[in-house]
């Protein structure tokens, strides 16, 4: 049912930390290492882009995951799929993630709270369309794990995509490309554009590119922070991101709302604690 108030960003709040276990906990890197791939940035292609199988071609990977800058995405896809499987890639992903909750949980990884808090966020997560979100989508049609961290994990991992999917909805909408996303929300909390991770390995003469384009089309001052045309266009980016991911919480009751913001808080902080966010 529609709630009174908008939830989409509180729940973000509570589950991008679970959301993020595959990228700043060590364990799922390790899992698929261990698989034969060569580097990191080989298993964050193969364990997110597993779903679709290894028939999707690096150039539909690119638009499904949008915020990469050519030819990043081609570096790594299909070339994984020699190395490994995508059905290896996703139980590696799993049981790796799976690890470093636990390891971050600790005895509350036992907690009845983690299986109850799992079954709402599963709840509300297969309730969603997946028209338009194909990675969500993709996501979707995978297995269901059983054991409740795993549930858990897997909920948010919906979740989190079905919002990402959203967020280049928005982004599209707004014609900010994938690169210059990062440079947009770099900018927006007052860091220089090549100190933010994903963009900091590019050629200073392809990101010194984008930048320049973004102040042709009034984005970017010439001091090299946002306008406030630029910071205008974040926070539409934003807005609009937020009401496309509200529909999920819809499939459940104030009241189970209410316990799934209670049961998640105190699993959310243990993540917040430990990783860089």
């Amino acid at each position: 049912m529609p709630h009174p108030e908008p939830v989409a960003r509180r729940m973000y709040d509570l589950v991008e930390p679970l959301g993020l276990v595959p990228y700043f906990a060590d364990e799922p890197d390790e899992a698929l290492l261990a698989l034969g791939l060569g580097s990191v940035w080989d298993a964050y292609f193969a364990g997110r882009a597993a779903p679709f199988g290894r028939e999707m071609p690096a150039e539909a990977v690119h638009a499904v995951f949008y915020s990469f800058a050519p030819g990043e995405v081609a570096r790594h896809i299909p070339r994984v799929w020699q190395l490994t499987t995508p059905e290896a890639a996703l139980a590696a992903r799993e049981r790796g993630c799976v690890a470093g909750m636990r390891r971050i949980l600790g005895d509350r990884a036992e907690d009845p709270a983690i299986a109850r808090a799992g079954d709402l966020l599963l709840t509300a997560a297969i309730s969603a369309p997946v028209v338009g979100r194909a990675l969500f989508a993709a996501l979707r049609a995978l297995p269901v794990p059983q054991e409740p961290v795993a549930r858990l994990w897997h909920a948010a991992t919906l979740l989190r995509e079905h919002r990402g999917d959203g967020h280049n909805v928005a982004l599209l909408a707004e014609g900010v490309g994938g690169t210059e996303a990062h440079v947009l929300h770099a900018l927006s909390v007052d860091l220089p554009a090549k100190d933010f991770g994903r963009l900091g390995h590019l050629p200073e003469a392809q990101l010194t590119a984008v930048v320049d384009g973004m102040r042709a089309r009034g984005l970017v001052g010439t001091d090299g922070w946002l306008t406030p045309a630029g910071r205008a266009t974040k926070e539409r980016v934003e807005a609009l991101t937020d009401r496309l991911a509200e529909a999920p919480y819809n499939a459940l009751s104030p009241g189970e709302l209410d316990r799934l913001v209670a049961g998640l808080e105190p699993i959310s902080a243990a993540f917040r604690a430990v990783f860089p966010m």
